[in-house]
């Protein structure tokens, strides 16, 4: 390939075969001039060094969490974010066609919209077929008469296109629901400009930034008329959705709060946000559900993902939606068609951009075109099906398969649209260090403002799985590109507010925490405690059984049957090493590894360390918008660490020592981590707590489990250096009495001892001080997390190292100790359910303390 003299060279073996468009080469084969200057920034970081920055890339992407959900896969619940290193670029001229397009459209849908659920004109004058809007599924008739308020009722849009052969884009569909992909584009820029500054050289790209600060604008106004100080918050089907990561890391790129639906409530027909600290009013919802789960009463009354009620409120103005329900009517690729005429309607113009030529099988006319074309065309329903793709080609299928679709397309005309095929247009890839032709489709996002829309400068630029495929899809496993808009004239990279105020700087969420993340923080707490627990406990009997077997000592064999038998009872992993009923039980003491083994990596066995870190990752995902980027690190990295784990069954106890010295470390690093990043709001207080709660529980079981009964005095030196190890008290122990081991120095150390950050009274004190931070719920008598505190006090008071320590010789136990650590673990548990029932009730709020500007006449009447 021959290039232009003083330009860059065309990428070695770079050939596009495909018969499209090329977006990198002109007709003569030779760079464009916005790659040429490109190219020349690329070429001078050599092959090598390319690949370095692309291997960083994947590296920085799965250490930020950056994931997309794959529905249907048994084995994969997060798939880790692709990205080319090659980014996707648009001239500054093309780019102003294509932004005027894209407002033209989107405030053309947002008329539409509005017609359909107000007046219908468009219906009523023929201009679009009637049959093609009430047989669509997301036609809700509930929704009829909903504006918002405002010029738009949709106030996000984004559109994907495709560049024909000759050159021009396309629009192939639009995503008016809930559009997704806006937080993964500002990813893959961050990312990009962080680890390949040097391609920016030469190259005014345009900032992404506007965008976003036009939407906080946006959405801020929209709710200024119900509070000064909106409370702007993102409803998130949850976790198991999709496109979870960009729903939380909008939510922490924004400041608004994330919430599931049953963090909400609808009450005296306004919206609530259930926290901690009582009812609070929400003013702007930035819907991420689909359509027909918003509204249990109204809509899909199985739905676990909507607020009941939700319908009214929209209705009556006392909370806007962005967007409202019913908008996935306008996904309906069989308005395409007719798009033409809307626009003249409304506008008294044509498209500024045209729409991929589309048949709607409901004229009689247009249904014999495509059944007379059906291997030449791709088949849509006129609405998408569930997790599950509702187009196909039909030169694919075989000769029963297209007569099986021709006979549907014949008895339910008015739900097919034939669509073209479109040769998608190609554009240079990294792949394996060699830049290859990769077929591409280009998502843009715009956002109400104002009178009109912004769209942003870029998107989310997707390419195929291979040079020779055709389908460009996340699901397929196609990769993602930054896109990059060329400007050669300097552009302000932020919306500057007009005027600062103090009281309109605060966030909306005004570190107020729902109840529903409260719980999961909470449980997070708790699991990264049990998780630290059980490695230390694991790793301790581990090291007793490696170095017992080389003294093969009677102490050292009765000490090791001892631990495996608390191991069981301190995980919960029964029968274990305790089944009395099992003839191999004693063979199994003898060899341990196997079932150490099992309970280290069963995932599917209750109590076992790999069941716990699954439980663990499963928390800390449910609220990952609360860690910072380093703590994403180490939480990717414990997920890395455990999936090479190939063979536990041949897995020696070298091996599973430095497994779980990894594991604490990991854990360690992420309670450190948090410690300095997190705000001392209501989401550390839950975190904390949490982790207090369940040391005080499993230092109580790892007590009551090695130290109740009485051994020989060597057993008992043994089980008492294997509980201080576990705990890592065994410097503190030896600085501080400079002493034997004896069990009420001991006792008196892991129990008594306010200074010890292990103690139980150090932790109770701290669980103590969380528990009186939380937001009350009665003025008048103490809650029942106090009482139960109280009692706490009242029997570590009333308790002695002595009087635990002494033994019962007839029933060869220490029955104090086991009858106070047995009272102390149920008091403890009775707090735990007290906050529990107290804070974690989501179905219906318990009495609260309204924190909201609205006078109580207005919703009390």
């Amino acid at each position: 390939m021959v290039s232009n003299l003083g330009s860059a060279a065309v990428p070695p073996g770079y050939l596009s075969n495909q018969y499209s468009y090329d977006e990198m080469l002109g007709k003569d084969g030779h760079l464009r001039p916005h790659w040429d200057a490109f190219f020349k920034s690329l070429n001078q970081l050599g092959s090598g060094e390319l690949q370095n920055r692309n291997s960083e890339i994947s590296r920085l992407l799965k250490e930020n969490g950056v994931t997309y959900n794959i529905y249907g896969n048994s084995k994969v619940d997060n798939r880790d974010w692709n990205m080319d290193a090659v980014p996707f670029l648009i001239s500054k001229e093309e780019w102003e066609i294509t932004e005027a397009a894209l407002i033209q459209r989107a405030s053309l849908f947002n008329l539409l919209l509005q017609d359909i659920y107000g007046e219908q004109q468009l219906i009523k004058k023929g201009i679009i077929p009637l049959e093609l809007v009430y047989n669509h599924t997301g036609f809700l008739r509930q929704c009829a008469g909903i504006k918002l308020p405002g010029k738009h009722s949709l106030v996000l849009y984004s559109a994907d296109m495709a560049r024909s052969p000759d050159g021009k884009l396309w629009i192939i569909s639009d995503r008016t629901q809930a559009p997704s992909g806006s937080g993964y584009a500002l990813e893959n820029r961050t990312v990009m400009t962080r680890v390949l500054p040097e391609l920016f050289n030469g190259l005014k790209v345009r900032h992404l930034s506007p965008y976003f600060d036009t939407m906080s604008n946006s959405l801020n106004e929209l709710g200024a008329r119900h509070h000064q100080n909106p409370r702007i918050v993102i409803l998130t089907p949850g976790p198991g959705n999709e496109t979870y990561f960009e729903h939380s890391y909008l939510s922490s790129n924004l400041g608004y709060t994330l919430v599931q639906g049953h963090d909400l409530m609808v009450k005296h027909n306004f919206v609530w946000l259930k926290t901690l600290s009582g009812l609070e009013k929400v003013d702007v919802i930035i819907r991420r559900v689909d359509d027909i789960y918003c509204d249990p009463l109204e809509l899909k009354p199985d739905s676990q993902l909507g607020v009941a009620g939700l319908l009214q409120v929209i209705r009556s103005g006392n909370v806007s939606i962005a967007n409202p329900p019913g908008s996935s009517i306008l996904e309906n690729p069989g308005l395409m068609p007719f798009l033409q005429n809307v626009s003249k309607y409304f506008f008294g113009t044509s498209l500024l951009m045209p729409t991929i030529a589309s048949w709607w099988c409901g004229q009689p006319k247009e249904m014999k075109y495509v059944l007379n074309n059906i291997q030449s065309l791709v088949i849509k329903r006129i609405y998408r099906g569930i997790n599950k793709s509702t187009s196909v080609d039909g030169g694919s299928l075989s000769a029963a398969k297209l007569n099986e679709l021709k006979q549907q397309i014949i008895k339910h005309p008015f739900l097919f649209v034939g669509q073209e095929k479109i040769n998608l247009s190609s554009t240079p890839s990294l792949v394996n260090g060699k830049m290859e032709p990769h077929k591409t489709i280009f998502r843009s996002f715009l956002v109400s403002n104002g009178d009109s829309y912004t769209a942003m400068a870029g998107g989310l630029s997707r390419t195929s799985s291979d040079a020779l495929n055709f389908i460009v899809s996340n699901q397929s496993g196609g990769q993602s590109k930054d896109t990059w808009i060329i400007s050669p004239e300097p552009v302000q990279s932020i919306i500057l507010p007009k005027k600062f105020t103090e009281k309109a700087a605060v966030a909306s969420n005004g570190g107020v925490l729902p109840s529903n993340t409260a719980e999961n923080l909470f449980w997070v707490g708790r699991y990264t405690e049990r998780l630290l627990g059980n490695a230390r406990f694991h790793r301790t009997v581990i090291q007793t059984i490696a170095e017992g077997n080389r003294l093969m000592m009677e102490a050292d064999v009765q000490a090791e049957q001892v631990l495996l038998k608390a191991l069981t009872h301190y995980t919960s992993t029964y029968p274990g090493f305790i089944d009395e009923e099992d003839k191999d039980n004693e063979e199994k003491l003898k060899q341990p590894w196997p079932e150490i083994r099992d309970i280290l990596f069963n995932e599917t066995r209750a109590g076992s360390l790999k069941y716990d870190f699954v439980l663990f990752i499963r928390a800390v995902h449910a609220v990952r918008d609360h860690w910072s980027t380093d703590t994403w690190r180490v939480l990717r990295g414990m997920e890395e660490a455990w999936s090479t784990i190939k063979d536990p069954a041949t897995t020696g106890h070298l091996k599973m020592q430095h497994i779980l010295d990894s594991l604490v470390t990991s854990v360690v690093a992420f309670i450190g981590l948090n410690r300095e990043s997190i705000s001392r709001e209501q989401g550390w207080l839950m975190l904390d707590m949490g982790r207090k709660m369940e040391q005080c529980l499993l230092l109580t079981s790892m007590l009551r489990a090695t130290l109740v009964i009485k051994n020989d005095d060597l057993v008992d030196y043994k089980l008492q250096e294997a509980v201080l190890v576990s705990n890592e008290c065994l410097v503190n122990f030896r600085y501080k009495y400079r002493s034997l081991i004896q069990l009420p120095l001991v006792l008196n150390l892991m129990i008594f001892d306010p200074n010890n950050p292990r103690a139980l009274l150090y932790q109770l004190d701290r669980l103590k001080k969380s528990l009186a931070n939380l937001p009350k719920t009665t003025e008048t008598t103490l809650a029942a997390h106090d009482l139960f505190i109280i009692e706490a006090y009242q029997l570590i008071h009333s308790a002695s190292k002595e009087k635990l320590s002494l033994p019962d010789e007839a029933a060869g136990q220490y029955l104090n100790l086991d009858a106070f650590l047995s009272d102390m673990y149920d008091i403890l548990s009775g707090i735990q359910n007290a906050v529990s029932k107290t804070y974690f009730v989501h179905a219906q709020s318990q009495k609260q303390l309204f924190t909201t500007d609205t006078p109580e006449g207005d919703f009390f009447e």
